[in-house]
């Protein structure tokens, strides 16, 4: 299996940064829709849902580890 080298141009830090700022606010609203909704399974899928974008998070920045916290939480953009 190939392995694709990550691209860690500028335009890669820029378009990861917005997309990580999306999965902040994907986040957030599942939560929200978590605490309102009844149905265990349901419930189950939503965590699920949240700790794979967790990981998505956290592998974007591990790719930028320059990037500092100030800049990935921002989000006036």
């Amino acid at each position: 299996m190939d392995v694709k080298e990550e691209d860690k141009s500028e335009e890669s830090k820029k378009n990861h940064i917005e997309y990580y700022r999306s999965l902040c606010r994907i986040i957030m609203d599942i939560k929200e829709e978590k605490i309102q909704e009844k149905e265990p399974a349901i419930k189950n899928h939503l965590e699920n849902r949240i700790e794979a974008m967790e990981k998505d998070k956290k592998r974007i920045r591990d790719m930028f580890p320059e990037i500092k916290e100030e800049e990935w939480d921002d989000h006036t953009n």
